[in-house]
């Protein structure tokens, strides 16, 4: 179900356009479970303190905090470690998934204004209510706002995406996928869609749009330049090995700490229990929390876009 699940964190950030992003609970069963809270060095594999990864995301240049959209303990976790930064010295920007690359204008011209209400920012950048759950992201938006924090949409508009998947072929700029990372999107994809295969040219076009997002949150992150950034986005996202960490430059990759929070599961309460669903390759360090209460996201699939 990890699988499942993490997939659900990568394709629902197709800005809400295929499942959407609810708030939920957590489970209460799983309070008592070993694993809650703890944070696991992938690398190093071995476990270490929040205040350990407090101070390797203060030392980091970007940081990337990977997320399932619904749980709400993730946005928890990620304001803390923004909050750590902050009073560690540093100013990152916010870099949001949450909000698209196209208001950006907006966004800087309401905060241009002195404007420090987090709705009437949420509303100049045209925060979709609907598809996110705005109260799980107002607490980011106001710590970015008692710090002067720039806020950096990251994300490109659906209208953008559907032309991108339309088309069917790479995005300006960006070159063919290797057969590595083509094979490994088709998987999460299929995965992330109850094991439903798309058609040919409908798995193409999704692929290549998701690629070009990952591209665009790697320019945002980017964009922030020396004061660094902290990047709010789905864990597949993250992923050093197919998320946006592909689309950074070099020198951008060297400085970045990619950080994500899995979901916990009954029955698997050793650590490396959780190390065969790819984390090696794909994170620095995850922090493990209780899972949301979520209806079978199954249940009521939408048809899968075709062209």
């Amino acid at each position: 179900m990890i699988r499942f699940i993490q997939r659900l964190a990568f394709w629902t950030g197709f800005g809400a356009l295929l499942f959407g992003c609810g708030a939920s609970r957590l489970s209460p069963g799983e309070k008592g479970h070993a694993l809650a809270g703890r944070v696991w060095d992938v690398g190093a594999e071995r476990e270490i303190s929040r205040e350990a990864l407090f101070g390797r995301a203060s030392a980091s240049r970007f940081v990337i905090l990977g997320e399932t959209h619904d749980n709400r303990e993730h946005h928890r976790l990620q304001a803390g470690i923004l909050a750590a930064m902050l009073q560690a010295g540093r100013s990152p920007a916010l870099v949001m998934e949450q909000f698209d690359r196209e208001h950006q204008a907006a966004l800087d011209a309401v905060r241009g204004r002195g404007e420090r209400d987090p709705e009437r920012i949420a509303d100049a950048g045209r925060f979709d209510r609907k598809g996110w759950s705005w109260p799980d992201y107002r607490s980011l938006v106001e710590l970015a706002i008692a710090n002067d924090l720039p806020i950096i949409a990251a994300n490109m508009s659906r209208v953008e995406a559907r032309a991108v998947a339309r088309a069917g072929r790479p995005a300006a700029g960006l070159g063919p996928a290797t057969p590595e990372l083509r094979t490994a999107l088709e998987r999460d994809l299929v995965e992330g869609h109850c094991g439903v295969r798309p058609a040919p040219a409908a798995l193409a076009g999704l692929i290549e749009a998701q690629r070009a997002r990952d591209a665009r949150m790697a320019a945002a992150l980017e964009s922030s330049g020396e004061r660094g950034a902290v990047l709010i986005v789905g864990a597949g996202h993250a992923r050093r090995d197919r998320g946006a960490p592909v689309y950074l430059s070099g020198a951008a990759r060297g400085r970045l700490l990619a950080i994500a929070f899995v979901e916990i599961e009954p029955g698997r309460n050793e650590l490396r229990a959780y190390a065969g669903e790819g984390l090696a390759a794909s994170y620095d360090f995850v922090q493990f929390t209780q899972r949301a209460v979520r209806e079978d996201p199954c249940k009521n699939l939408p048809e899968i876009p075709s062209r």
